[in-house]
Parts: C-alpha cells; structure tokens; sequence
C-alpha cells in the first residue's frame, strides 16, 4: 500500500496517515493479520519524523484498527464496536462534515446520495472478502 500525505495541508500529518491506514483497511489493501511496517520503517517509508507514525500507530490501536506486540510489530486487526458507540462516533464524525458540506453550498439530497453511494461501495468491498 502507498502512503502519500500533503505537507501543505491543515490536516495533521499522524491524521492523514491513519485516515490512509483506515482507508487501506476498508478498501482491501490491507488484510487483517497483515503486519504493518515497524514505526522506524514507515517513518523513513513517508519521509516522517518516527513520533507522527508513533502517534497514528497509536489512535490506530485506540480505535481497534491495529495491535501492537512488541516481537510482531503492528498488525491490521479489526476490533468490532457496539452499535450506541458505532452511532456516536459516526454522529460526532457527520456534524462536522455536515456543517461544512452545508456551508459550502452542498444541497441535502447530494450529500446524502453521495452518502449512500460510498456507503453501498465500501458494502460491496465488504462482501467481496
């Protein structure tokens, strides 16, 4: 998988490279069991100082996306969350790019047939495995 991150964007850099990390996941790039590579590695790999990957390889294991052994490194694994917890996070996540699709002149029937056609997209993926 190709981890490429923008220098010149707001984003964080440790959030875009578990946005990319997250996205290879959930586009199959990533299998689970996959090992990821060692924090030092990826660092070099994306041109980054070893802590930013330190940092994402973290929210990653906070989030279930990955473990973290230290004779196996990391490796994709997907820990399943409740549905109340699955509905906040997703709500908490929404509000913001609601209100900033919204903002920008978005109309609701766009945002939401967009919605369901990355949603049916990433169902297809799913089933695929």
């Amino acid at each position: 998988m190709i981890i490429t991150l923008d220098t010149a964007s707001g984003v964080p850099i440790y959030v875009q490279l578990r946005n990319q990390i997250v996205l290879g996941i959930g586009q199959g790039k990533l299998e689970v069991g996959e090992s990821l590579p060692t924090v030092r590695q990826m660092a070099q790999d994306v041109g980054v100082n070893a802590m930013t990957v330190n940092k994402a390889y973290a929210i990653l294991k906070a989030e279930g996306f990955i473990e973290i052994d230290r004779r196996h490194g990391a490796t994709v694994c997907l820990r399943k969350m409740g549905e109340q917890e699955l509905k906040k996070k997703c709500a908490r996540e929404l509000e913001l790019l609601v209100a900033e699709m919204s903002l920008k002149g978005m109309k609701r029937e766009s945002f939401l047939e967009l919605c369901r056609e990355l949603f049916d997209r990433q169902q297809a993926r799913t089933a695929q495995e």
